[in-house]
């Protein structure tokens, strides 16, 4: 392994992402060979021994899988009241990969699973504008007005604007099916931005997140993603935090 910043050793554990390296390091909770460092430019090689708290650091391989969430399961290892979680579907040899963001218990789709904490921490980060794209349908008819009160945002919380980009697919006086393309990642914020309206969600399905998609999966299955796809991930990460 040629030499690395001390932070991009310590996020290739799947520890933390760079930034929170960063903290560490600056904070004085890293030594390298015995000896408390806090510059973040230091180099480290394949010799070298990095320690946080007396915890010795490895760099690990990274992992990524896609998978279909089904309905009816938590996104979470374990849950205190017993309720079924998407590890319940997943082989014993996946349990240490973490999902990047969330899906509620009765939403459905695609859910990214990794070891590799970074890639998690730029999926997820405020600051990057990532999309993530939903199949949304409520039942009722829902009004040009509201759709463009979404766009340009509404208080769903307190203090908290959620908006989202919305394409009608199917309508009548009973149901709507959208394409819903969210930026933000707010707990439970597809149902809430409804709720703000009246309108109950029925179904919702995550499709895409970033470029990674649904295809080739069925509910409840998983696969690895390509390197390619992880390469081009990562290239479409940083044309997304240059356009911010």
């Amino acid at each position: 392994m040629p030499s690395v910043r001390l932070n991009k050793f310590i996020a290739s554990s799947g520890l933390c992402s760079r930034r929170k390296a960063d903290e560490l390091i600056e904070n004085g909770e890293v030594t390298v060979n015995g000896k408390k460092v806090t510059e973040l430019g230091f180099l480290v090689g394949e010799k070298d021994k990095v320690f946080i708290n007396q915890k010795q650091i490895r760099p690990v391989k990274h992992e990524y899988y896609k998978f279909f969430k089904p309905a009816g399961y938590i996104t979470t290892a374990s849950d205190e009241k017993g309720r079924k979680t998407i590890y319940d579907l997943l082989p014993e040899s996946m349990y240490h990969l973490r999902p990047v963001g969330r899906l509620d218990k009765d939403s459905t789709g695609l859910l990214i699973l990794t070891n590799d904490g970074e890639l998690i921490n730029e999926l997820t980060h405020p600051s990057v504008k990532v999309p993530k794209v939903y199949i949304v349908s409520i039942d009722s008819v829902i009004h040009k007005h509201e759709l463009e009160q979404m766009a340009g945002g509404i208080e769903i919380e307190k203090g908290k604007i959620a908006y989202a980009d919305i394409t009608v697919l199917e309508s009548d006086k009973k149901h709507t099916l959208m394409q819903i393309t969210l930026y933000q990642g707010m707990n439970r914020q597809i149902r809430k931005m409804f709720e703000y309206f009246g309108y109950e969600v029925k179904t919702l399905k995550r499709i895409q997140h970033a470029i990674i998609n649904l295809d080739g999966l069925k509910r409840g299955e998983f696969k690895p993603i390509k390197p390619k796809q992880i390469k081009e991930l990562k290239n479409f990460l940083n044309r997304v935090k240059k356009d911010d």
